[in-house]
């Protein structure tokens, strides 16, 4: 039997199975749910209440608690992210980046982001051939409560017809989770603890608008002799209705209306108020780990610092899932295609210009102090590309070639008061008709682990000890082409005119 497949080299055949192309998750498969004998989750709010997961997306129709979701999830989708290519190949490294460059980054963060809220997450992979390699043509986040995980805490998907779920197939579903235990493989949902702060939350707004309904608007009271019927009072408390909705009432000559307006029912409104406020800040609590991250007041002692420092913790925690999904990603596409060492991918926070650096190197520049540009990226965080190189300053006269070369056809001839022989100076001018971009290029592909060394490096010393490691590093590819090149060039040219 013929197994389709893609051979990596002589002796690495990869399977491709139909499983891995197909759509296994769908909205056709799972008309009807049931429960097995899988792993239940073990949520204390989904077993006391008897429902699923699904019950949580209702939370978020919450004004509050949708805006500190809002909040977290923007402090890790603002992050910078990138490739580190390590110790990987050139070539692969390009085409991972390529392959990055065309996925939705921001939707495939947000959807894995959404481990934070239920506990785990399930994002299903659909892969396709792309010339000799296999890459993922869509990732696609799935309901939770489609899966469950089995006695060994492995992932399935729940079918009709099955007792255990359906067995996955492998490098198919990424599944994030958070705090997941042994025990607990569906991790651990914000959302759980945020239940019944936002339900309270509800009920106490409800009861807080009918009571400013009732206690908001002054009591029409109306006085009536005492001799009168009941069919007398009757018709008065008909008119105070009118009265109450069209501020109009007529009543007999001897009744009379005085209006009481609710005093001292301050301190029972003050209790809803409270109840809400309470609810809120728990919330923002489980979602940014501190209140004064949303209702901070200025000036409060340095509150505001300890708030932004406690939300900064969770984002590192919510940034440790992404990057640890997406590696996984990086893993897969490694195993499926190349061999050997695979880059990494990782998230950080963009460092805003040191205003103190940047007024110092305009002192110095202004004396005359030139930097180079590799200074400007280690100080000031630019990649390659930020600056343009084109225009270099013009060469000093001690390092300016010499203008008084002449050259005769067919062969250089000697330079007045050169002192050179005219073949040195025929290659130093090819050497020179490279375009200095190009230099700088190739200059900066090899250099490139060196300076990076220099930029993380803690001290003098800590450089020193890795700086040999680096020399694996290096891209020279094009920098040995050039020089091999110039020497194939070189040694024609002396063998011609050798014999000559």
């Amino acid at each position: 039997m013929n197994q389709k497949g893609l051979w990596l080299d002589n002796s690495t055949f990869v399977p491709i199975t139909k499983n891995l192309s197909a759509e296994i998750a769908t909205r056709r498969r799972m008309d009807f749910l049931w429960s097995g004998m899988y792993l239940p989750n073990p949520d204390p709010v989904l077993k006391r209440m008897g429902k699923d997961i699904d019950v949580y997306r209702e939370l978020q129709t919450d004004p509050h608690l949708r805006g500190c979701i809002r909040n977290r999830k923007s402090g890790v989708l603002q992050l910078e992210s990138g490739i580190d290519r390590g110790k990987s190949r050139s070539r692969q490294t390009k085409e991972l980046v390529s392959l990055f460059d065309n996925l939705d980054l921001h939707t495939l963060i947000g959807e894995i982001l959404d481990a934070g809220q239920f506990g785990y997450a399930v994002l299903e992979i659909i892969w396709e051939r792309v010339g000799n390699m296999i890459l993922p043509a869509r990732i696609t986040g799935k309901p939770q409560e489609w899966f469950c995980y089995d006695q060994e805490n492995t992932l399935r998907l729940r079918v009709p017809g099955s007792l255990t779920g359906e067995e996955l197939p492998d490098k198919k579903f990424l599944n994030p989770r958070q705090e997941a235990t042994y025990r607990n493989p569906y991790g651990f949902p914000d959302l759980s603890a945020c239940f019944w702060p936002t339900t309270f939350k509800k009920g106490g707004l409800k009861f807080w608008v009918t009571f400013s309904e009732k206690y908001g608007m002054p009591f029409a009271v109306g006085k009536t002799p005492r001799s009168a019927s009941d069919d007398e009072q009757d018709l008065l408390l008909d008119g105070l209705e009118k009265m109450i909705q069209d501020a109009i009432a007529v009543i007999p000559n001897d009744s009379s209306v005085e209006l009481l307006e609710s005093e001292g029912k301050g301190a029972s409104a003050d209790i809803y108020e409270r109840l809400l406020r309470f609810c809120k800040e728990e919330v923002s609590i489980v979602q940014l780990g501190h209140e004064g991250a949303v209702t901070s007041t200025a000036g409060k002692l340095g509150g505001e610092d300890a708030a932004i420092q406690v939300r900064k913790d969770i984002v590192n925690a919510d940034k440790r899932i992404v990057e640890n999904t997406v590696n996984q990603l990086i893993t897969w596409i490694w195993d499926l295609n190349f061999q050997g060492a695979r880059p990494v991918w990782s998230m950080w926070e963009e460092e805003d210009v040191d205003k103190d650096l940047a007024e110092r190197d305009k002192i110095l520049s202004d004396t005359g102090l030139k930097f180079t540009p590799e200074y400007y990226k280690r100080a000031y965080n630019f990649e390659d590309g930020d600056i343009d190189t084109s225009n270099p300053p013009a060469p000093d006269s001690q390092f300016a070639a010499p203008a008084h070369s002449v050259e005769t056809p067919g062969r250089a001839s000697l330079s007045s008061g050169s002192g050179r022989f005219p073949d040195q100076d025929l290659l130093d001018q090819a050497i020179s008709d490279i375009p200095d971009p190009d230099l700088q290029n190739q200059a900066e592909g090899l250099l490139k682990p060196v300076i990076s060394l220099f930029a993380k490096g803690k001290s003098v010393d800590d450089v020193k000890r890795h700086l040999v490691s680096q020399y694996p590093d290096m891209d020279d590819e094009q920098m040995v082409t050039m020089l091999a090149r110039a020497k194939f060039v070189s040694e024609i040219w002396g063998r011609l005119n050798g014999k000559q």
